[in-house]
């Protein structure tokens, strides 16, 4: 893909995120959005970074415990360490994974670290239209509906406003998926009602779709699931492992905000890993 056509003038959940986890392909728009951001809402820093040891831990768990091969993570962000691939194959080398994203530069970074890479796709798809994503034929190629498979929403949802439906896109996949699929989700979370209309318009002025919920609204979205011990949760009490693989140190611009999650409000990232029946 040719770097020109990949926007630098406004910021992207992407790079910002990938930034907080200590990644490099960032613009300073997407700093600048984050420094500006970070001061009403420090604890952000902490869960973007503790939703990516949920995603090492989940992964672990769907090939070690649940069996699963294949994998669908919507809205895959950009490519750091860990990544669904590479700890899905650390435990079963023959695990299969189709990322999906929308983000030009997410796509241009994460089809150089895959080249050569037949088992591990990326495709272009925006994940609130499903209908596409399963009309893929790298889906069609690599995803067998047959067998189970894990569908991955991890700190994508809140992307998804009420007009798009959440529930029908959290669900597409894994009523077409064989019995005993998974679904991973987190959620940034927020009980403060000013709080939450105060990151909605940040959001929404950058131009990124957003809606915060409460952790019932992400609760009613998906009833009739089956959660898996310990249920929905704080991601970072979701079977917590002191010894699993660090994360790079958190940018020196953004230290100052780290540990802020410790103050105890009800912001965090929410989720869990829920079985279809």
């Amino acid at each position: 893909m040719d770097t020109r056509d990949i926007p630098d003038d406004v910021p992207t959940s992407a790079r910002v995120y990938g930034w907080a986890l200590g990644g490099k392909d960032n613009y300073q728009v997407d700093r600048e959005f984050a420094l500006r951001t970070a001061p009403a809402f420090p604890e952000s820093i902490d869960i973007t970074r503790q939703n990516r040891l949920f995603l090492y831990r989940v992964v672990r768990h769907l090939v070690v415990e649940a069996g699963i091969r294949q994998f669908l993570d919507m809205g895959c962000g950009l490519p750091t360490d860990a990544n669904v691939h590479q700890v899905a194959q650390q435990f079963t080398p023959d695990a299969r994974v189709v990322y999906v994203d929308i983000d030009p530069i997410v796509l241009a970074h994460a089809r150089a670290l895959l080249a050569g890479d037949g088992s591990t796709v990326v495709i272009t798809a925006d994940f609130r239209d499903q209908e596409a994503v399963l009309g893929h034929p790298e889906v069609g190629r690599l995803i067998d509906f047959d067998e189970p498979l894990a569908v991955l929403f991890l700190s994508v949802a809140h992307h998804l406003v009420d007009a798009d439906d959440p529930r029908r896109v959290l669900r597409t996949v894994l009523e077409r998926a064989a019995p005993g699929s998974h679904l991973a989700f987190s959620e940034i979370v927020c009980s403060d009602p000013a709080r939450a209309a105060d990151l909605d318009a940040r959001m929404a002025a950058a131009g990124i779709p957003w809606q915060t919920r409460t952790r019932a609204e992400v609760d009613a979205l998906l009833d009739g699931l089956e959660p898996v011990e310990p249920g929905l949760v704080n991601v970072v009490h979701w079977r917590p492992d002191p010894g699993q693989p660090p994360l790079a140190p958190v940018p020196k611009e953004l230290a100052a905000f780290a540990g802020a999650s410790r103050m105890g409000r009800d912001f965090c990232e929410y989720g869990g890993l829920l079985r279809r029946p």
